[in-house]
């Protein structure tokens, strides 16, 4: 009786304690009580921490000498490339007596797709005679980040700077408060159109939204996203949407004050830093040091997508394969092929520890002062230690800015990538991991300035670190010869190509 007794209050026991247990547990170990998600990478798959992919190489570069020759000649700026801006038309542009009515649009995507939908709306604008109203931006499902235009772009600045070419507003006279995003999400209402193919043609405005504008005065269009031609447009439509992005789209003073903060500490502490040094003026009143910016797409999406090995093991490769059925029911064309086939294909986004390798064979020393732009990387700090050992004095926003600097951008996707974008535009250098709207907008955006911007041979990377045997000499060599015409050399766009990642020749001329 007795040990029965205590028998029950045993198991009375236990049952309290798992209770507890169940109660407590989910606060400290939050990721492993989340279904899947984009913004939920697996716990488990992390506890693994990555090795090194290319151990040899990384000694290599760890010992390696820079020669001055090699730094000044990484160092140069871009010599002038015989092109210019040029988004002014050749006659004084004029708004038409009549507008037809109000064009809405509602953007999805994140920072630099909101951008091109700006762009592509203010075209439309003008090729209908139409009032533009201040694009409506969507809540961001990946990043739940609810920011608005004005929240990242300078409104007045917008209006101002477009004021000849296309009557844009704030908002709807009263007239058509009706018409807003909840409106047209609770049914089909003749003013929406959301039939427009991808790349529509000048003719099928004309044709579909024209007479939608004539006979309400307002037409929303919903989808947006590539909506307009790059092909057989007007000159001056082409120029417009140059002018848009390029000049009238400018951040909101804070994003732009954050950024200047951060680019001066780059600039001033050169404490341990073996960078180029130059004065600001003969007087030699204050020396800057020149920075690299490194935008870095790694995360979860990006490394389960690409169905690559990144070197985590057995862990890593099943909860990716996971992640990939969860997210898109193992629809990706990627996973028919082997790591090999991929790499040597370059379809394999770079990891850290590949792109510091680049960036030491192309003749950035350890003393090189690296900015890191990047959301969250798959795999945390773990992930980043090899990176880290390479350029010890790698910075991002957590490590340059206070909590306090941080607060109007904290925990919004599209405010912390404007901050990103805008450093970016000041560096002395840009490089990308892996191709991605990031590196299409700044590459545009940097050849449209003439600025240097190294774009890697994913071709070549895949190849050589396939190539276990090679050595750091003979690496070297490869991508110094592999490169040389890929730091920021003006290419012409081709047919069906974006103006938004070449924007010669529709928004440059020949100087």
């Amino acid at each position: 009786m007795k040990l029965q007794i205590f028998t029950q209050l045993n198991q009375s026991q236990k049952s309290a304690f798992a209770v507890v247990f169940v109660i407590l547990l989910p606060p400290f170990f939050s990721n492993l009580f989340q279904p899947l998600g984009r913004a939920s990478p697996s716990t488990f798959s992390e506890w693994n921490a990555p090795r090194p992919m290319h151990v040899a190489l990384l000694e290599g570069a760890l010992q390696r000498q820079t020669s001055v020759e090699l730094q000044t000649s990484i160092w140069s700026p871009l010599a002038f490339q015989g092109w210019k801006p040029c988004t002014e038309r050749p006659k004084p542009p004029s708004l038409p007596e009549k507008s037809w009515g109000y064009i809405q649009v509602f953007l999805d995507g994140g920072l630099n797709q909101q951008k091109i939908g700006i762009c592509d709306a203010v075209a439309v604008a003008k090729i209908l005679n139409a009032t533009l109203v201040l694009p409506h931006f969507e809540v961001n499902p990946v990043w739940q980040d609810s920011s608005s235009f004005a929240d990242i772009f300078d409104v007045d600045h917008f209006i101002d700077d477009l004021r000849d070419e296309v009557s844009i507003v704030k908002e709807l006279p009263s007239d058509y408060s009706w018409s807003t995003r909840e409106y047209y999400g609770t049914g089909i209402r003749a003013t929406r159109i959301k039939t427009a193919p991808v790349q529509a043609t000048v003719d099928w405005y004309i044709e579909n939204v024209l007479p939608v504008l004539q006979s309400y005065g307002i037409a929303a269009i919903a989808p947006f996203s590539h909506r307009l031609t790059f092909n057989n447009l007007p000159s001056d439509i082409q120029r417009l949407r140059c002018k848009v992005n390029f000049e009238a789209l400018i951040f909101v003073s804070h994003i732009k004050e954050l950024g200047n903060a951060i680019v001066h500490r780059l600039r001033h502490t050169t404490e341990g830093s073996d960078y180029p040094l130059e004065e600001n003026d003969k007087f030699g009143k204050q020396q800057t040091g020149k920075f690299v910016v490194l935008h870095l797409r790694f995360d979860k999406d990006m490394a389960a997508h690409s169905a690559c090995d990144f070197g985590g093991g057995k862990a890593e490769k099943l909860a990716l394969v996971k992640y990939r059925q969860v997210l898109w029911q193992g629809r990706v064309l990627n996973s028919q092929f082997t790591d090999e086939e991929l790499r040597n294909q370059g379809r394999c986004p770079l990891t850290p520890e590949e792109i510091g390798l680049l960036l030491a064979a192309l003749g950035f020393n350890n003393r090189t002062r690296l900015y890191l732009a990047s959301h969250k990387v798959y795999g945390g700090e773990a992930r980043l230690a090899t990176l880290s050992k390479l350029f010890p004095l790698m910075e991002d926003k957590k490590s340059l800015v206070s909590t306090e600097e941080m607060a109007k951008v904290k925990g919004k996707a599209s405010l912390l990538a404007a901050v990103d974008y805008y450093v970016s535009m000041q560096s002395d250098i840009f490089i990308s991991a892996s191709p991605g709207n990031m590196h299409n907008a700044l590459a545009a955006n940097r050849a449209y300035m003439n600025l240097k911007t190294i774009r890697p041979s994913m071709g070549l990377l895949g190849q050589l670190f396939q190539n276990k045997s090679i050595g750091w000499s003979e690496f070297q060599r490869a991508i110094l010869d592999g490169h040389k015409n890929r730091q920021g050399q003006i290419r012409l766009r081709k047919e069906k190509q974006s103006i938004y990642t070449y924007p010669a020749p529709d928004c440059m001329c020949r100087a």
